[in-house]
């Protein structure tokens, strides 16, 4: 690894924090749409195709706005409803419900131990998960893998950023936040198409293949990759 690297951004899901994403994602949904019918919500609108919408405008986002405010555009414009109508509803879902949506990913101790390991070390450590959730999702999926928020320089959430992964311009502007430069970083992600487009800055790249994602069937041994055990000794820690 470059020696000038001080700074290891980490994704979350399917990295700190082992996960089938399309196990995770649907069966939370499912827990979302009874959530929200139990409320009263109005049964004619669909809802995980308009938080797939709100999703896909957060991914297109192009830095005018946050990507808080790229979903509920989306959003109000599909439904008609006012950002200040529903909001509360998710709100209060990932405050309290969603905590059963660990049952449905996993655990590495590893994660945290490597965490804690590198910071002891001198590094700085961010999370860098894709911001397409909001912090009080994000929290409760940092602590499921054994960690704290506040073990982090910045966590991205959806209030934060003005990009998505795969844009580039989502490294951008983590790095300008916190005054970095490419060479400096090392980031760390499950996903080759998504966490690897960080190469396209400088940004050094390591694909953790135990729960990897590879929509597109890149090949993978263009990364550097491997499990935890690799990564530490690319490290070299």
């Amino acid at each position: 690894m470059n020696p000038e690297i001080n700074t290891i951004l980490f994704d979350l899901d399917g990295t700190l924090l082992p996960m089938d994403m399309d196990v995770f994602t649907n069966t939370y949904f499912k827990d979302l749409i009874k959530f929200a019918h139990e409320k009263g919500y109005d049964r004619s609108i669909d809802l995980v195709s308009t938080i797939w919408a709100g999703t896909k405008a957060m991914a297109l986002n192009d830095g005018s706005k946050t990507n808080e405010e790229a979903f509920w555009n989306k959003y109000s414009e599909i439904t008609g409803h006012k950002t200040e109508e529903d909001k509360p509803l998710f709100d209060e879902f990932y405050a309290t419900l969603f905590e059963d949506a660990k049952n449905y990913v996993g655990f590495n101790e590893e994660s945290a131990r490597l965490v804690k390991d590198l910071k002891a070390a001198g590094y700085r450590v961010v999370l860098a998960t894709n911001p397409i959730f909001p912090a009080v999702a994000t929290d409760k999926r940092i602590n499921w893998a054994g960690l704290d928020k506040n073990e982090f320089l910045k966590v991205t959430v959806y209030e934060n950023c003005h990009y998505a992964k795969p844009n580039p311009e989502y490294y951008r502007e983590l790095l300008d936040e916190l005054g970095l430069k490419p060479e400096q970083c090392l980031m760390v992600g499950n996903d080759a198409v998504e966490d690897s487009s960080a190469l396209k800055l400088g940004i050094d790249f390591y694909l953790l293949t135990d729960c990897l994602v590879n929509t597109t069937g890149v090949d993978i041994e263009t990364f550097n990759n491997g499990d935890f055990g690799k990564l530490r000794s690319y490290i070299g820690i």
